[in-house]
């Protein structure tokens, strides 16, 4: 894990509403330089307003660099990747292969990071993917999700992790290594008093740095841990973690999907909740529309936003970034807009009605935990994760 650093500016951005206005404008404001690192990149009205904006900023001489990920890039490959190269957009795609059902290791690697760098001054970082916020199924409310807008000496972690990542790509893909500089450097004075720490999960020196930041937070938690994620399943330290949590007197709330939109992996997670109401650990699940938030707050101090969730898909195969914010006010600041979505949205479960639900339900998520624990061991991860 980086090291926290201090003088940063952070802005909190909710759902699409807010963070795609903020991008784009940003997009056209840049001069030099735009790194843009994404999982989904869909051929929508977002996704079409997002790519004008990067090719309108190469058209003007900006250097951009887009990089999505081949499984979740699908359709970008082959709708809207061939418009933004014709207007000098340089794009990569990250793992090609496309097999869903494929069990190899390699394959099931992704790129399920969101991030964006503008002219090594602006940064996002969070959980948003390039698709319009409305899903036909859940029309009335966007997804619930969250971006960060940056600036600060945090910058050169960002930049650094995202210039690394395409150089990499560029080495897989084209054989041969890239050492260009930045056109545009970060830009490391203090914007800000916010202290935060960027945070990655790769496959060489960052295997755990984003578990183990969790961790660190709830194993030093007093008060209350507060956690919205989409896909929660958590392997055995980290369910730990929240148990020992609770048991010494910390109030723990987990706020999760109620509108699944990958079915078994909601229903298996779904196998672990009488383990944790068992052990008086709350737990909401999100109606209004698809929960997509990878946050978490700890004593309204700490606090992370991310595209990492608590999976073993995240936490042990995806390249993931998330931000960690040491700061009462921001921290407060999120864990108000938590409140507020719970209260307007979330269900709370309870261990005794959650006993009398129909048989079929109780089989259906066992079954459903059982093929996910023998896909993660035929993966070959297991033991204490």
């Amino acid at each position: 894990m980086t090291a926290f650093v201090s003088g940063n500016a952070i802005t909190l951005l909710e759902t699409g509403q807010a963070y795609f206005p903020a991008l784009i404008a940003a997009l056209d404001a840049a001069t030099r330089e735009v790194f843009l690192e994404t999982y989904l990149f869909e051929n929508d009205l977002v996704g079409r307003r997002v790519a004008a904006a990067l090719a309108r900023a190469a058209r003007r001489g900006v250097r951009v660099r887009v990089l999505v990920d081949g499984f979740g890039g699908r359709n970008f490959v082959r709708e809207l990747m061939p418009v933004l190269e014709a207007d000098g957009v340089q794009v990569l795609i990250y793992r090609r292969e496309v097999r869903a059902l494929s069990l190899r290791r390699h394959r099931l690697r992704r790129m399920h990071r969101k991030l964006v760098v503008v002219d090594g001054e602006l940064a996002f970082v969070g959980g948003i993917n390039i698709i319009d916020d409305f899903d036909r199924n859940a029309p009335q409310r966007p997804r619930f999700d969250y971006a960060l807008q940056v600036r600060g000496p945090v910058l050169e972690h960002i930049l650094a992790a995202v210039h690394r990542l395409w150089r990499l790509v560029s080495w897989a893909s084209f054989r041969r290594r890239l050492n260009d500089a930045l056109l545009a450097p970060a830009r490391t004075d203090a914007a800000g008093h916010i202290r935060a720490a960027f945070v990655i999960r790769d496959n060489i020196r960052h295997r755990h740095d984003i578990e183990d930041a969790y961790l660190a937070a709830i194993g030093r938690a007093e008060r209350e841990v507060v956690i919205a994620c989409a896909y929660f399943f958590p392997g055995r330290r980290f369910r730990h973690a929240l148990v020992d949590a609770a048991r010494r007197g910390v109030t723990v709330i987990l706020l999760l999907q109620g509108l699944a939109d990958h079915p078994l992996l909601a229903s298996a997670s779904r196998a672990l909740y009488p383990y944790f109401l068992a052990q008086g650990i709350r737990l909401f699940e999100y109606h209004q529309s698809y929960l997509h938030a990878k946050v978490a707050v700890v004593d309204e101090y700490w606090a992370t936003v991310g595209s990492s969730n608590i999976d073993p898909f995240s936490l042990l195969l995806a390249r993931e970034a998330n931000l960690v914010i040491e700061d009462r006010g921001f921290a407060c600041e999120l864990r108000m807009r938590l409140a507020r979505a719970i209260d307007e949205g979330g269900r709370e479960l309870h261990r005794d009605t959650w006993r009398r639900q129909g048989f079929m339900r109780r089989l259906g998520s066992w079954l459903a935990y059982q093929f996910v624990r023998l896909a993660i061991g035929l993966a070959g991860y297991g033991g204490k994760h």
